[in-house]
């Protein structure tokens, strides 16, 4: 049987290059959604060490090389998701793309949809993105939707937010007696007033306590 044409764009051929993968590799066609999560999760971590590697040397190719690792499993869970019948990697491009139509009114919206947010303050930007996906989910609890394996400064960090934007903010000791729970919240908090990331903050120190050892 002939070799089919090669597709000329590089997303395509991708594409047809994991369709071809399930059905003729025997172990990545016994590949799940569940039994694939441990190499999403890696392959996650695995680019955010090449962001902080880049950070550090401006040598960005690692970042390359692991968002391609990413890439695939994206395409993997999209090809599973195709041969059931659920969705294909067509479906969720146009998911993300209408999403982001949606919640980027000051680019892609009317006039009149765009009033009030300046384009060039990322911070009216995020409250306008906030804003579009609060009215969407319509959730009925800070911790809706996050999910329970974020790492707990992320979680808090998250949490701090929304309580923030609903008007009530978070209440908890950061006294001399606060328990060391509270101190970590209360310096979330403080991230958070500064415009600091407190995950990668943390990161950060502990690359310079492993570069200083």
């Amino acid at each position: 049987m002939p070799e089919p044409a090669e597709p000329a764009e590089p997303l395509l051929e991708f594409l047809a290059v994991m369709r071809r993968l399930r059905a003729e590799c025997g172990w990545k066609r016994a590949q799940t959604h569940r039994s694939l999560a441990r190499y999403l999760l890696e392959e996650t971590h695995e680019t955010l060490e090449a962001i902080d590697v880049g950070e550090e040397t401006g040598d960005w190719s690692h970042l390359r090389e692991e968002l391609g690792d990413l890439l695939l499993q994206v395409y993997f869970h999209a090809v599973v998701a195709e041969e059931r019948g659920a969705f294909t990697i067509d479906d969720v491009a146009a998911d993300v793309t209408a999403k982001m139509h949606r919640r980027n009114p000051h680019v892609f919206g009317s006039t009149a949809d765009a009033a009030g947010v300046d384009a060039d303050d990322p911070t009216a930007v995020n409250d306008a993105w906030e804003a579009a996906k609060a009215a969407e989910k319509q959730r009925t609890s800070v911790t809706e939707g996050l999910p329970p394996g974020l790492p707990a400064l992320l979680l808090a960090d998250k949490v701090l937010d929304r309580l923030e934007r609903a008007g009530a903010p978070a209440a908890y000791d950061d006294g001399a007696g606060a328990d060391l729970g509270d101190r970590l919240l209360a310096l979330v908090a403080e991230a958070r007033a500064t415009g600091t990331d407190p995950e990668q903050a943390l990161r950060d120190a502990v690359r310079r306590v492993v570069g200083r050892s």
